[in-house]
């Protein structure tokens, strides 16, 4: 698979990575499997989508042990992204960015790992009673006591921000340059796909004019720009999409021709071509910088999402993805 690097460190990953957070969180609870999940992983770093990304609030912390048992084989073969900076209780979520328990969250990552260092550690969100430079310099200590190769922040407020428009990522461009003033940034990520092109309007652009490297979260639409969603069909309680705006069944019907399009741009290219390899596709086109980590626990989905790196899109390709209708949510 071709590489893309992340960084002024130019560290090398494949041009498609894996999300692992369905295959202990946030989607049905009901189709986890780990043995299932774990032959994901090992078909990903066959295919040379080395680049995990997973984080210890998945779960809460099953995901980083699961994945921890495809590195105890095979550390060489990947790229390990995980997260910090975000708890999970009984109903809620909270943050916390206080030095101390960032470095003791760090070792406990580094257990679940089995593995004596993160390649990208990243903060989760960060934390509103404390400075985001102290978060950020515990972080930096981590990379200069070698447990840590680089750092990453995940952008705050897309899913709200989309309600009204504009300055969607300006509170993350602020955090940005903060903590860029302690250490420096290797990775942004954050949402971007055909139905939330988001991202391109200017944290995109900033992370490329800087040399970091950004990862496409949720690069398929939460499942939906693969064409195998019915409306209508429903989702277990557990799943996130029960709640998501785009997934009631009204919506997910008049998003239909969004689907169409990707799928009539996949005809062209051949008989074999998915509506989701089109959909990555085009986000691989939007920078050298950039690495779609589209989510999935399925062998098949893993090596169709890999084959997406060798699909070029034409510019009348680009010109059809730029024209199809915005995505619409309950909200509207």
């Amino acid at each position: 698979m071709e590489r893309r690097t992340i960084g002024a460190a130019a560290l090398a990953v494949g041009a498609v990575g894996l999300g692992c957070m369905p295959m202990s969180w946030a989607y049905s609870g009901s189709r986890q499997r780990g043995e299932e999940s774990l032959r994901a992983v090992h078909r990903a770093l066959d295919l040379g989508s080395t680049l995990l990304d997973t984080a210890d609030m998945y779960g809460p912390f099953t995901n980083e042990l699961l994945i921890g048992r495809a590195l105890k084989e095979r550390r060489q073969d990947a790229f390990v992204s995980t997260k910090v900076g975000l708890l999970v209780g009984e109903q809620h979520i909270v943050a916390n960015g206080r030095p101390g328990y960032v470095k003791r969250a760090c070792d406990a990552s580094l257990r679940r790992l089995q593995t004596d260092v993160i390649d990208l550690y990243q903060l989760h969100r960060a934390d509103p009673e404390v400075p985001v430079e102290e978060t950020w310099g515990a972080m930096a200590e981590l990379v200069q006591a070698g447990k840590v190769r680089s750092l990453g922040l995940c952008a705050v407020g897309a899913r709200g921000g989309r309600r009204s428009g504009g300055g969607l990522h300006d509170a993350t461009i602020r955090q940005l340059r903060r903590v860029q003033q302690v250490f420096p940034v290797s990775a942004v990520e954050a949402e971007l796909s055909v139905w939330s092109p988001e991202a391109t309007e200017t944290l995109l652009p900033w992370c490329e004019s800087r040399g970091i490297g950004f990862l496409a979260a949720m690069p398929l639409g939460n499942g939906f720009l693969t064409g195998t969603l019915t409306p209508g069909e429903g989702f277990e309680r557990d799943d996130v999409r029960a709640r998501h705006p785009r997934f009631t069944a009204e919506m997910m019907a008049a998003n239909q021709p969004i689907v169409a399009g990707l799928r009539r741009i996949a005809g062209r290219h051949g008989e074999d071509v998915t509506p989701a390899q089109v959909a990555l596709a085009w986000i691989l086109a939007q920078g050298r910088h950039v690495i779609p980590v589209p989510g999935t626990k399925r062998e098949r989905w893993v090596a169709e999402n890999a084959r997406s790196a060798t699909l070029r899109l034409t510019t009348r390709d680009l010109a059809e993805v730029a024209g199809l209708p915005r995505a619409r949510g309950s909200w509207e």
